[in-house]
């Protein structure tokens, strides 16, 4: 099941590249909750690596929605 979850997480951050721009509201927060999902797996699956990456896509996201 985590697999599925990681997927669609994956997709939704990949799908709103093509559909909307960058600085999008709806972008923003797509990404937000796709990285963050992907994030809260990674992290209980010990990756650490991967929950950088995605941890910090999060972070950026959040910043940007609160601009």
């Amino acid at each position: 099941m985590d697999q599925v979850v990681q997927i669609v997480g994956a997709l939704l951050i990949r799908a709103q590249r093509s559909l909307l721009t960058p600085s999008s509201r709806v972008y923003l927060a797509l990404n937000l909750v796709g990285s963050g999902v992907v994030s809260v797996i990674a992290a209980g699956q010990m990756q650490y690596g991967f929950l950088m990456l995605e941890g910090v896509w999060a972070v950026v996201s959040a910043m940007g929605l609160l601009k």
